[in-house]
């Protein structure tokens, strides 16, 4: 079962417990994908055009959340954290920082990146190989680390 048919199901189910964050949530979820199909560009909606979508949108919640905290605007930001569970009901399940480090040294074990300097090799690959598993600055702050031998 691809995105769009796990939204419509949530939809309905949404519109049927009556829960309103819920349904606006995955409303804006729905938003997404049309906006993608209507985008002129004759694609159909792919796995990985799913996570993308999925993780621009928690992206978004996140910098909202960190924004309305810093603005001590706590029910707001509470607000964006209940949203960021719901779309990530939808993502992969991510990954611990430890399952994180453990990947991105064996891609550095693969590719034989052990200085600073191989952070342009590595990056990339551990980018692509965590799509959707973990967030990109986390996956950044990891390689780093581990190029630095810390």
């Amino acid at each position: 079962m691809n995105l769009k048919e796990k939204i419509n199901i949530e939809l309905k189910n949404s519109m049927r417990s009556g829960d309103k964050l819920r349904l606006e949530t995955i409303r804006s979820i729905r938003a997404l994908i049309i906006e993608f199909e209507k985008s002129g560009s004759n694609k159909e909606l792919m796995p990985e055009d799913e996570i993308k979508l999925l993780t621009t949108a928690a992206k978004k919640r996140k910098e909202s959340i960190e924004q309305f905290r810093n603005a001590n605007r706590i029910e707001l930001a509470e607000k964006e954290e209940a949203e960021l569970k719901i779309i990530e009901e939808f993502l992969p399940k991510q990954l611990t920082h430890e399952e994180i480090f453990a990947e991105v040294k064996k891609i550095a074990e693969e590719i034989g990146a052990k200085f600073k300097e191989d952070f342009p090799k590595l990056m990339p690959v551990a980018a692509k190989n965590l799509k959707g598993k973990a967030d990109g600055k986390v996956i950044k702050e990891i390689v780093e680390k581990l190029l630095s031998g810390n």
